[in-house]
Formats: C-alpha cells, structure tokens, sequence
C-alpha cells in the first residue's frame, strides 16, 4: 500500500502523543498506586499501562515487524485482557496480585516497544490498509484505556482513608461556571430518522450500518440531571420505595443497602462527596454522577419520566448539537469531572456518559470482524446497557453522536449520568 509521507508522518506523531497521554496520566502517582486492585471492575494502572503496550506487539509488532522479538515472554499471559485467540492469561480478579513486573520494568516495557512501533512505521517496511487500521484502533483501543484509568485511579484513592488528590494543581473550572436554572426540554417531532455511522473516519464495528428508525413524538432535557435534583430524590425516600425500581434494580439496592449515591458521604451532617481533587463539599448544580442505570432509572420513574433511548439521544443530538460545541468538558480540560452546563451547551458531549433506555444489542447486518480483533465488541451483546456522549474522562477526538459505550447496569464507577425525556 502506497500512502505519502504526511499521512505516515501524522499517524507517527498521533500515535507518540496517545501514547505519552497515557504516561502522563499515571505520572502524579506513586508506585504503590499503580498496583492496588480494591474491586474486581477496577484494574491496576500498572496493568494498564503493560495491556496497551502488549496491544500493539501483538497485533503490529509481532505479525508485522521483521525480526522483532517480544520484550518479555510471559507478558502476554499478564497483559492480554479478554482475547480468547490470544491465548491464556492472568483472569481480571487477580490482576491486583502482580506486584512484579515492577512499574520501572512496565515502563521500560512502553519505550521497547513504542521505539519498534516508530522504526517500523518510518521503515521501509511493507505497509497494508489492514494494518493501518489495526494501528488506529490500536490508538483508539489506548484511548479508551485511559478513560478506564481514571476511574480506577479515582477508585483507588477515593476508597484511601485520606482522600488524596490526584493533581493538586487541578483547575476547578466546573466551579466558576454560573448555574443554567431550569432544565427546559427540546421537542422533536415523530419521523423516520437514520442512526449509526457512515463516513471515511474511524468508528468502531458496533456503529456500522446506518439504518432506519421510526420514533414517536418525544422531548427531552436541554442538560443533565443535577446533584441537587437528586438530592431531591434521596430525601424523598427514593431508595426506600420499591414502586421506582426495576426488579433487579430493588434486589440490588436491599444485597448492598443502598441508601445514597456512589462517593456521596454525609460528614457532621453535611453532604460531601469524593473527586479526583479529594474530599469536597457537593456543588449541587453540578451534574450527577457515579450512578447506576438502577439508580437513573428509578429517579426517572419518581419524575413520571422516562431515559431517553440510544436512538432518541442520537437523533436529538445530531437535531441540536451536531457539531461539538467549545464549551464540552472533556478530558483535555484536566478538570476530571462533570462542570456546569453554560449557555448554548446542551451537553450531549463530555461530563457524563449518558445511560439510555436500551440494551445492547446489534445493529442490522451486524458481523463481528474475523479474527482475534473481531472479539473486541459482539461478544459483549448481552446483559448491558448502552450509554452515549462521552464523558470528562473522553479525549475530544475519541468520540462521536454515534458512539456505542456500553456497561452492566449495576455499575456506578465509570463518569455516568443521564438527562429524562417526556
């Protein structure tokens, strides 16, 4: 495959940058950080730091680069996640136990092979489509990695009895916004609308196939449901009344005794909850977070509303916000964590991932890929929950109005909320 010097030089240098950005998300811990494992959904930073790396040798470097031998034999049983094609490896349970490699050695692990992954891209080495585009997911795979870092770190020291900060020199820019007021609510009227990805960009194999849905009349909130609304809910009792809650969603909240949010405590008789800057007081306007789609679901209920579908959300996203506006918060405003709406952001884009109404399932004529890679997301169809929009934890360019997130519906430590419709 012929490609010119530019389009190599740009796939180098984006490929040097996401994999610095991993780096430099780990950078403000200390090596005892990276190895702790408090639940089994969380993953040590250390481990993720190793499983981005053997990514890219095992799937570029090792099929592709002539002579290359792997860094480390045993690697790949540490650092392989889920793929079964890939062969054995540690189960996630127990990924907490790898005290050794140390950090040091991952770290040394991430240069050998970035170094081969820059030889072989400005070598003369034959150069496929296919593995350009193993090379971008391999990007968009890290990506998603370091979104997933954050939540662990922020598990890892929110679950630390001294609720330490992850950078002190965070900017509280969540906090200077001025609140928006009363959510308003958009109207779209009923229709055939097209969903899911088309174009010459990356999207993942779950978004393909545009095709056809017909929705009923609906409107839906202008932002996110906010701490304050919430509080609303839990003062009500909303955690003691089974009529809000789904079956399994009440069975969950009596197995855990649920009676408040996830990172809500109440000190002294004053609310408070964990953030990446540490212990703080809750700003009630701020949008809710850390919340299970049991959770959003039976506050919906109590408001005599409902979540939005994956397909409404699409299509009022791309009717009032189909470019991203400046003021989405995502990652690269190093705040980490949901900001007030401002003006003329209806925030379909960054803060929270947003729960929808519906399960994850495929799109017509969906096949997954061939091969190991074709693992990445069919196998997953089953049991969860899709959510949309990306979160304050999401790199601006990683997402789109047809991105595909999906989890169980039980967990509440990923950047999650969620906005009603009527």
């Amino acid at each position: 495959m012929l490609v010119s010097t530019s389009f190599q030089q740009q796939i180098q240098e984006r490929l040097n940058r996401v994999r610095k950005q991993t780096e430099y998300i780990c950078a403000p811990l200390k090596p005892e950080d990276t190895v702790v494992q408090p639940v089994v959904d969380v993953s040590p930073p250390k481990w993720h730091l190793g499983h981005t790396t053997w990514f890219f040798e095992a799937f570029i470097l090792e099929p592709s680069l002539p002579g290359y031998q792997v860094f480390h034999q045993k690697y790949a049983y540490l650092f392989n996640s889920y793929y079964e094609g890939a062969g054995e490896r540690v189960e996630r349970a127990y990924r907490g136990n790898m005290t050794r490699p140390s950090l040091e050695e991952i770290l040394e692990y991430r240069k050998h092979v970035t170094q081969h992954l820059n030889e072989y891209l400005s070598g003369p080495y034959p150069k496929t489509e296919e593995i350009y585009r193993v090379i971008e997911l391999g990007m968009q795979h890290e990506q998603q990695h370091q979104e997933l870092l954050l939540y662990d770190i922020k598990y890892i020291l929110g679950h630390n009895p001294l609720f330490p900060a992850y950078r002190e020199e965070i900017l509280a820019n969540g906090k200077i916004r001025e609140a928006i007021g009363e959510a308003d609510f958009l109207k779209v009227d009923a229709g055939i609308f097209e969903v899911g990805y088309e174009g010459p960009g990356f999207h993942f194999d779950n978004e393909e196939c545009v095709h056809k849905v017909y929705v009923e009349d609906f409107e839906i909130m202008d932002r996110l449901i906010t701490h304050g609304e919430f509080l609303e809910f839990v003062e009500a009792g909303g955690y003691e009344d089974y009529r809000f809650w789904l079956m399994e969603g009440w069975a969950w909240v009596k197995e855990h005794k649920k009676d408040m949010p996830f990172y809500w405590f109440k000190v002294d008789g004053k609310w408070k909850h964990v953030t990446l800057h540490g212990l703080q007081d809750i700003d009630w306007d701020l949008p809710m977070t850390h919340i299970s789609y049991y959770e959003a679901n039976a506050f919906a209920n109590w408001k005599g509303m409902r979540l939005p579908t994956e397909f409404q959300w699409e299509i009022a996203c791309n009717t009032f916000s189909p470019e991203i506006p400046e003021a989405a918060n995502f990652v690269e405003s190093e705040y980490y964590g949901p900001a007030k709406r401002t003006a003329g952001n209806y925030q379909f884009y960054g803060d929270v991932w947003e729960w929808t109404q519906s399960a994850y399932l495929p799109y017509p004529r969906y096949k997954a890929p061939e091969g190991t890679l074709g693992e990445y997301n069919g196998k997953f169809m089953v049991n969860q929950m899709v959510l949309k929009g990306g979160s304050c934890a999401t790199p601006r360019d990683h997402i789109r109005p047809s991105y595909r997130n999906f989890f169980h519906p039980h967990l509440q430590w990923l950047f999650n909320g969620f906005r009603l419709v009527k």
